[in-house]
């Protein structure tokens, strides 16, 4: 498959959908040189620094997430950020998406909610987690993750590696560097725990990403009827984040609690 504008290179979509069956710890696939290489050139080009990108988006400078930043707003990118966008949304690409995972009646997020432009500074990370699984607003049910890298030279002793993680975060299954033109998708559920090891580059580097996410209107096959926000998990070797992630827990369970009582008493 390529598309009519020649952004997306050609994908055998029996053999990725092949390697999404066969995948652990959940359905994935990896595509090196996934864009064409002038047009993924081109969008490294344009791309925001990111101080520009703070000025645009969103910063983190949570427990979970930090030195990132985000830019939802597809209207504040460059031309050609702004056609991959149109791109990834196009019917062409979502009925290839489908086929490879088996999903029927994708659809694209024009508020990339969650998604946009990633940068993350020196001594940033993500966190393991598992992504939220609804829109509760438009009633849709988040079913695909979409990341694509704009990494170029990247070195892997400058960390930023994507983390796929078993059920129960125990062990961490693959280790992908986010290097120059690579694309990675994989199914959002319940289980998909990810996260992104400490980026350690050198100060006058960042590394990019740009991500997009896929819905459908009707709930996946195992849903249990629940949804749930983005939910963080310790590895292994983190006890001391594990400790400070549980005094947050507690400390938000509190929070909702007095907010349930203000809620009550003013509608008294």
């Amino acid at each position: 498959m390529s598309t009519s504008s020649g952004v997306i290179r050609e994908i055998d979509r029996g053999l990725l959908r092949q390697q999404a069956r066969t995948a652990t710890p959940f359905p994935h696939v990896l595509i090196d040189d996934f864009l064409d290489t002038g047009f993924a050139r081109e969008a490294l080009s344009c791309w925001p620094s990111y101080s520009d990108a703070a000025k645009m988006g969103r910063e983190f400078r949570t427990i979970n997430e930090r030195r990132k930043v985000q830019v939802t707003d597809s209207d504040r990118f460059p031309p050609t950020l702004r056609e991959l966008t149109a791109v990834l949304a196009s019917p062409e690409f979502i009925d290839t998406a489908s086929a490879i995972f088996d999903i029927p009646s994708l659809l694209p997020d024009p508020e990339l909610v969650g998604g946009g432009l990633h940068q993350t500074g020196p001594r940033g990370r993500l966190d393991v987690h598992v992504d939220f699984n609804y829109l509760e607003d438009r009633k849709l049910h988040r079913r695909l993750n979409i990341l694509i890298y704009f990494n170029e030279g990247w070195m892997p002793e400058w960390g930023g590696q994507l983390e796929l993680w078993n059920s129960d975060v125990s062990e961490c299954v693959h280790s992908f560097d986010p290097i120059f033109n690579r694309c990675v998708i994989f199914e959002t559920s319940e289980i998909s725990y990810h996260g992104v090891t400490e980026v350690r580059c050198p100060d006058d580097a960042v590394r990019r990403s740009f991500a997009g996410y896929y819905y459908t209107k009707s709930a996946p096959t195992n849903w249990a009827g629940e949804s749930y926000s983005t939910i963080f998990k310790a590895r292994p070797d983190e006890s001391v984040k594990n400790r400070l992630m549980a005094l947050k827990r507690t400390s938000d369970v509190v929070k909702g609690r007095v907010k349930k009582v203000v809620r009550r008493s003013e509608g008294s």
